[in-house]
């Protein structure tokens, strides 16, 4: 099935859920609370739903902004990683037979190990294979620092090498960092909170048909039950719904053919 089809699948029954579950608060307030009680405070509850109502929406647009930020950051990072890895491949080619192939064959290694094992440990928060695929890469390392040129044009092809790898070994670095970033939890309390307090504001608007007060309060839960889904799945650039791709390491896989080729 489509991706997009799979999140709708996923997303439609969180706001349906949420909408449904606003009306029956709504109903359940209203025959606790008479509307004629409420109808004297109109002005002062409008005001102060307007104030609630203009922070909440900040704070929505502020953590929105960051999340996708550090989205867009960790997707930023998985293309210059695989740029690199594609360079450090095809420049080693220029080094002495040896060390050539004992570079590319790490580098494959590295590569799938990262695909078939470090993109789900980053979800998972999985140290240990994190640090394993990272040993994989430490022994292209080795085989550099053990490299000797043999001529000028060998040591410029040398310096390339190394300066790629400690750009590769950077960004990698980059790359966990984002994986381990998270909204701390204090924030994602007042987002929930101030859900509830927004949600609930709204019962003590005073509407004459009820199934106008139940629309606007259904569509009302049901926005904010969206962008805190949203929030929550591009907190985790790695897994959920809207997830960082791993296309651009697959191209750079492929493109290990063309070096040999050459």
């Amino acid at each position: 099935m489509p991706r997009w089809f799979m999140t709708l699948l996923r997303l439609t029954p969180v706001v349906a859920g949420v909408s449904l579950a606003a009306v029956i608060g709504l109903l359940l307030v209203r025959q606790v609370v008479p509307q004629d009680e409420l109808r004297s405070s109109t002005d002062a509850i409008g005001n102060y739903l307007q104030t609630v109502g203009g922070i909440y929406a900040v704070l929505l647009a502020f953590v929105v902004y960051v999340v996708w930020g550090q989205f867009n950051e960790s997707r930023t990072y998985v293309d210059r990683e695989a740029t690199l890895i594609a360079d450090v491949h095809r420049i080693a080619g220029g080094l002495p037979a040896q060390s050539r192939d004992e570079i590319r064959k790490l580098l494959r290694d590295y590569i799938d190990a990262v695909l078939n094992d470090e993109w789900n440990a980053m979800s998972k928060a999985d140290e240990a294979v994190i640090e394993r695929v990272g040993e994989r890469l430490d022994r292209v390392w080795a085989v550099i620092h053990r490299c000797r040129p043999e001529d000028e044009c060998g040591h410029t092809i040398y310096s390339e090498v190394l300066s790629s790898y400690n750009a590769l070994h950077d960004v990698r670095a980059s790359r966990l960092t984002s994986a381990r970033t998270r909204i701390p939890l204090a924030l994602h309390m007042l987002l929930y909170a101030g859900a509830l307090i927004t949600i609930g504001s709204v019962y003590l608007l005073t509407f004459e048909r009820l199934w106008i007060h139940a629309t606007v309060t259904a569509a009302l839960a049901g926005a904010i039950a969206h962008i805190l889904y949203l929030v929550r799945d591009l907190d985790d650039a790695f897994a959920g719904d809207w997830q960082v791709s791993n296309a651009p390491l697959l191209r750079a896989r492929r493109s290990f053919a063309r070096h040999l080729a050459e």
